[in-house]
């Protein structure tokens, strides 16, 4: 099942990628569109249901079409009718189907695409629940024999200290080798804190509400889990393919809910009262959302754990966190970014066991690091730590990211292909979060 190969390449030259939006319910559908691509057409073909999701998304749009600033000039073609998924099949008026918006449709909607030869560019997750699983599989065979690519869009691989704990990593007399940890002491944790209110393109988010539907959207452990995940096996076993079926095990997950009051729901979602299909999830007036998870896992033999957190708002000058360890068997490599870091993603170095790592990690920095990002520096700390100094160039925001990985794609398609590995990886990755989702569930 390699499934990450396209005979006949597109070529960017002669405005050849002309994108379609499908069913867009999440800003995320927005964000792929905050920039122009070249080789890209600018009109873009929209097949949705008549609502009020539609109606935010080419909101979007238009807020980036008349921006002061580095303005867009797309076109959106919209069709609304009841048949809007079976009209952009027979209009086949793109080849490229962006999908971003209700989690529970997603998996059938990648699978017909792929299957009427659309090539797809898929938000995450592509299934939320187990029971989708095979029919994910099957997308991707199924793109396999149309030659078509059929990627999700990760951008948290673009996010600059992860990139550096990753190059770090890599570099043995430094960082010594992965250790294989235990459940109790993961050789790699990554966990991270969301916040269903905050400011998206410097305006108030809006969220639709069957984004607090777990059947709609999926659970913490299936949704934003789907990032930290793919970051382990991204960093831990670059360019490595991961067969889903020998080299993971599940060993544990849980899962547990978030509540807000009904003015609090109001004010992030527009909506009042709650809507039917969240009654199962509302005790007195207060809303239980199935937001948050754990897992700890094995893959490749190395033990792994993930944990998804999600509050209602932020504190006042802060965001959505992460935190990530790597530990190595001469140092390990830490990503903190709480308030001693200003709620800036922050990268540290500490030796273990005593190891010498100074001179390393001069020689990594100075002939790796600036190599590749000039303007990277040291801050020794205490004897033994390290802070890695970062020039806010390469902090590009979380926004930014989404064209990155637009970017990537679409030399993808150049190309005709993808990494060998990338199928198969993102193969296991949904794996192991349905692998969770029912541990947790039991």
């Amino acid at each position: 099942m390699a499934g990450c190969s396209a005979n006949s390449n597109i070529s960017q030259s002669e405005d050849q990628v002309s994108f379609i939006t499908l069913d867009p319910g999440h800003f995320h559908a927005a964000l792929v569109q905050k920039t122009m691509y070249e080789g890209v057409s600018p009109t873009v073909n929209v097949y949705a249901p008549e609502g009020p999701d539609v109606k935010d998304h080419l909101k979007r749009i238009e807020g980036f079409n008349t921006r002061t600033q580095a303005p867009t000039n797309w076109t959106e073609k919209v069709y609304t009718g009841d048949d809007f998924l079976q009209k952009m099949i027979d209009q086949k008026k793109g080849n490229v189907v962006v999908v971003s918006g209700n989690n529970s449709k997603k998996t059938d909607y990648i699978y017909k695409s792929v299957d009427a030869g659309f090539n797809v560019l898929a938000d995450k997750p592509m299934v939320i629940i187990p029971e989708k699983f095979d029919l994910l599989l099957e997308a991707f065979d199924t793109a396999e024999k149309n030659d078509v690519l059929l990627y999700d869009i990760m951008t948290e691989r673009y996010e600059i200290t992860t990139i550096l704990q990753k190059e770090l990593s890599q570099i043995e007399p430094l960082f010594g080798g992965l250790v294989a940890g235990t459940p109790d002491n993961p050789a790699v944790t990554k966990e991270s804190v969301h916040h269903f209110f905050k400011y998206v393109a410097g305006n108030p988010i809006k969220r639709p509400g069957w984004f607090f539907d777990p059947e709609q959207r999926g659970e913490g452990l299936s949704d934003v889990s789907t990032h930290l995940v793919d970051l382990i096996q991204w960093e831990c076993f670059p360019g490595q393919i991961i067969d889903y079926k020998s080299d993971i095990k599940m060993l544990d997950a849980r899962r547990w809910t978030t509540s807000m009051t009904k003015e609090q729901f109001s004010k992030v979602t527009g909506l009042e009262p709650y809507p039917d299909y969240l009654s199962q999830y509302v005790e007195g007036d207060k809303l239980n959302v199935y937001s948050n998870g754990e897992m700890n896992y094995v893959i490749n033999g190395v033990h792994a754990k993930v944990s998804v957190a999600w509050n209602y708002q932020a504190p006042e000058g802060a965001g959505d966190t992460h935190y990530s360890i790597m530990r190595g068997n001469r140092a390990d490599l830490i990503i903190r970014q709480g308030e001693k870091e200003g709620y800036k993603p922050t990268l540290y170095v500490e030796a273990v066991n005593g190891s010498e790592i100074a001179a390393q990690l001069k020689k990594a920095v100075q002939q790796t690091l600036q190599n590749k990002y000039p303007g990277i520096a040291l801050e020794q700390l205490t004897d033994g730590k390290w802070k890695v100094v970062i020039p806010d160039k390469y902090r590009v925001g979380h926004e930014a990211h989404f064209a990155q990985v637009t970017e990537k794609y679409l030399n993808f398609l150049e190309q005709g292909r993808m990494p060998e590995w990338e199928v198969p990886n993102m193969i296991a990755k949904y794996y192991t979060t349905m692998q969770a989702l029912e541990t947790a569930s039991k």
